[in-house]
């Protein structure tokens, strides 16, 4: 256990009390109601985590509305969405991204001059989340849909943060120990062995940068566990490729005084394991290759680094050297709290790391735009009503798993306590 505080905030877990957290959460969320997002693709609905997520969401009475941004490839699968998140007490919207009434809608926005229909991913998942969150909340918590570890405490512990007015925060980050259970093993593998060496080799070669110095400020700057405030979901640009955690971060520095942002210990996690990948367009090699490109990005347009290839080569070099010694740092801890630690996979998967430096740098050099999605301020610019109309797109979604009878019976759900909107336009949160 330690006391360090960072550039931003740290919140610690000396032994917390949870129940104190939600009485006081309860009283805050009369004022300023919030939000649960989670993206997903339907095969999730198909594996335990998110059946152990729903469960616990349940009890969250600290949460107004859950938003679900489903990709499904067929209305029976996003009826038996629908059905699987019926027992929650919460108003839910079950977004179905890639439906006729959601992409109808992207149409619109992409024949006046914005096109979000080609952002396929887990961007635009997220995008229209926020958007839709952003009516019925103040704060809006988004994680995963696939944590095996999950309990309420996640988004208390996300959310409160935000709703306590002493506070002052508009943005927490999670950060917590990745320790697998069966094996019990480190795991984690591109934040220890490719973020972590790249930051310290990033300040090696182009020396202290303040946007370097503030990503480091994190202790697991790639977790998907976040919460936000309205305002400032509405005025950020989403990136839509696989460096979308570091993105967002790139954007929080932009918008945010550093005084406003927070990092939230969750303590023990674990969530669904990825692939090496054979080649950088594949696996955590391809979200490599995204990170570095956004990291790459953000210091030409904040600290007017010059890039070339000399730079890159040293940065390689630089790379490494820290990850070895990192590699060998993380041995000795695994093998102090008795974790399988396979120390030569290790530095295989390292080195396939550091390959990418030199192709993904490559690649920027080619081309140093970025993959974002607009912010919504700039599409409800070009579509005023934007919001209200995804919103009745999904409602009308889900009166339709009801009224086909695709399920025997759908409870829309109470909204702890609140009358249920008929439709999108019925509740709206203003800030």
């Amino acid at each position: 256990m330690d006391y360090k505080q960072e550039r931003i905030t740290t919140i610690h877990d000396f032994g917390c009390d949870i129940s104190r957290l939600e009485e006081r959460s309860l009283e805050l969320t009369r004022d300023t109601p919030t939000a649960v997002l989670i993206p997903s693709l339907y095969e999730e609905l198909e594996r335990p985590a998110l059946s152990r997520i729903r469960d616990h969401l349940k009890d969250c009475a600290f949460v107004n509305t859950v938003v679900v941004s489903l990709y499904a490839d067929t209305p029976e699968q996003y009826a038996k969405a629908v059905e699987f998140f019926d027992p929650l007490p919460q108003k839910t919207h079950i977004i179905w991204e890639n439906g006729p009434r959601v992409i109808a809608l992207l149409k619109q926005l992409q024949d006046k001059g914005l096109d979000i229909l080609m952002h396929r991913g887990k961007g635009r998942a997220v995008w229209l989340g926020l958007g839709l969150a952003t009516l019925h909340a103040g704060a809006i918590a988004l994680h995963d849909a696939d944590i095996i570890t999950y309990d309420r405490a996640y988004p208390l512990k996300l959310l409160f943060p935000l709703l306590e007015p002493e506070f002052g925060f508009a943005f927490t980050k999670a950060y917590y120990a990745r320790i697998g259970s069966e094996p019990r093993t480190i795991n984690g593998r591109v934040t220890r062995l490719f973020v972590a060496p790249l930051l310290h080799s990033l300040m090696d070669v182009w020396g202290h940068r303040d946007y370097i110095s503030y990503l480091s400020a994190y202790r697991y700057p790639l977790s998907g566990e976040f919460a936000l405030t309205s305002d400032l979901a509405l005025t950020t640009r989403i990136p839509a490729n696989w460096g979308l955690e570091v993105g967002l971060l790139a954007e929080v520095y932009r918008n945010v005084a550093l005084k406003r942002i927070a990092q939230v210990d969750l303590g023990t996690f674990d969530h669904k394991h990825q692939d090496v990948g054979q080649s950088p367009s594949q696996g955590l090699q391809k979200m490599c290759r995204d990170i570095l490109h956004s990291l790459l990005r953000t210091l030409t347009e904040t600290e007017q680094v010059v890039i070339g290839k000399d730079q890159l080569r040293s940065l390689r070099i630089k790379f490494r050297r820290e990850a070895q010694d990192l590699a060998r740092q993380y041995f000795v801890d695994a093998k102090f709290n008795g974790l399988q630690y396979d120390r030569h996979k290790e530095e295989n998967t390292l080195e396939r790391f550091e390959e990418v430096i030199i192709k993904a740098g490559d690649q920027y050099l080619e081309d140093p735009t970025g993959t974002e999605i607009p912010d919504w301020t700039r599409a409800l610019a070009v579509m005023p009503d934007l919001r209200q109309l995804l919103g009745q797109a999904v409602a009308d979604d889900m009166q339709e798993v009801i009224e086909k009878r695709l399920l025997p019976f759908v409870n829309l759900g109470e909204n702890n306590g609140h009358e249920n909107p008929s439709s999108a336009e019925d509740l709206v949160f203003t800030s």
